[in-house]
């Protein structure tokens, strides 16, 4: 179970899972009709997830979008199942979520940029607009099923902490995401392979708004719940790799790891890198596009043999088109989820026209519709 914090470089590990879902066959606690999330803002309930009357604790993997609730999510999962999340950090993801959820969140929308909204924060953050906020302020504490505004008293924080320590096996960090892939597949026993990826979700640097020292410091004490989670996990971060890998076997092994992520790269793609959204050829792999942010994506190189072809799509395509893929074939008896985005795949019975993207009614992924 991965528990999919916003803005954290979750989308690339959402690939990594269902790629190895569909490897070795699994199933995965997918949204019910036609959610693209599990119910996220909404505390979750296992109701949220496609068949979950018939299917119960028989699900292999989830991983997509929700707030998490242990009793719920355990009525979903296995007893003896691995739970992991993803941290980042605030100052790096404030900034972020500020272009990202510019347009949704009316703490962002009213203010001019992000160092304008983090001088007097209050004057744009009101608590009537609490649910559409959470980006606003952190949103790591309210993903993991915590108060975001709760008040950082030290009592309240170190039991919070206690509590994501029993409840999850590892965090990782997405400031050291290579080094997060390798610790993943040490402790899940996987092969290198199954941790290869290509970056997705991320947007261009043009679309990055530089802050200041003050702005920096300020995100410290406006998210400082957020603050005190990353500073406790990152610590902890480095000691479990300490434990199990050792930092020269990780140098040695991020080392491989990025030699056979360019291997791909120029296997796969025409241009070898990610480009902006206005230069992605097919619509199939163009990724959902949300406020401010120019999110890029990736053109596949020309006459890939079949095989290459299918190893390559799976891993640029985008999460929304992921999703509603592995939600037909898992469920093809039901009505495919109106994404409005066509699917990649190339083989006559596995095509599936949709509409093409209308991004312009369509609120970011992660919100509730």
């Amino acid at each position: 179970m991965f528990l999919k914090t916003h803005k954290t470089a979750s989308s690339t590990i959402l690939n990594i899972m269902f790629r190895f879902a569909e490897k070795y066959n699994l199933t995965v606690a997918l949204p019910a009709n036609e959610l693209v999330h599990l119910g996220y803002p909404q505390t979750f309930q296992a109701s949220f997830v496609e068949e979950f009357q018939s299917i119960g604790q028989n699900y292999n993997i989830m991983c997509n979008h929700l707030r998490f609730n242990l009793s719920e999510v355990q009525k979903v999962m296995a007893a003896n199942t691995f739970y992991f999340s993803i941290l980042r950090n605030p100052i790096h993801l404030l900034e972020s979520s500020y272009v990202y959820y510019k347009d949704y969140a009316p703490a962002f929308r009213i203010s001019k940029d992000v160092n304008e909204y983090l001088a007097s924060p209050m004057k744009y953050y009101h608590p009537a607009n609490h649910k559409q906020n959470v980006y606003a302020r952190n949103i790591m504490w309210f993903d993991f099923g915590y108060d975001n505004n709760a008040e950082n008293n030290k009592k309240y924080v170190q039991t919070v902490l206690r509590e994501i320590e029993q409840n999850f096996h590892l965090i990782l960090i997405a400031d050291y995401f290579d080094e997060s892939m390798i610790l993943l597949k040490h402790t899940l026993c996987w092969d290198l392979d199954d941790v290869i990826y290509f970056k997705l979700n991320s947007r261009g640097q043009d679309t990055v708004q530089t802050l200041t020292p003050e702005s920096k410091e300020r995100i410290k004490t406006w998210c400082s719940l957020d603050w005190e989670l990353y500073l406790h996990f990152n610590q902890s971060f480095w000691r479990r790799i300490e434990e199990t890998v050792g930092l020269k076997e990780l140098e040695k092994e991020v080392y491989h790891l990025r030699t056979r992520q360019k291997e791909l790269m120029e296997t796969c793609l025409s241009d070898q890198e990610a480009v902006g959204k206005d230069h992605i050829n097919s619509k199939a792999l163009l990724p959902f596009q949300s406020g401010a942010a120019n999110i890029l994506g990736y053109n596949l190189k020309q006459n890939l043999d079949k095989r290459t072809l299918r190893t390559c799509e799976k891993m640029v395509v985008p999460e929304l088109q992921y999703t509603s893929y592995l939600y037909a074939v898992q469920h093809p008896h039901k009505k495919r989820k109106p994404l409005g985005l066509p699917l990649p795949w190339t083989s006559s019975q596995e095509k599936m026209h949709l509409p093409t993207p209308n991004y312009s009614t369509r609120k970011p992924a992660g919100v509730s519709h």
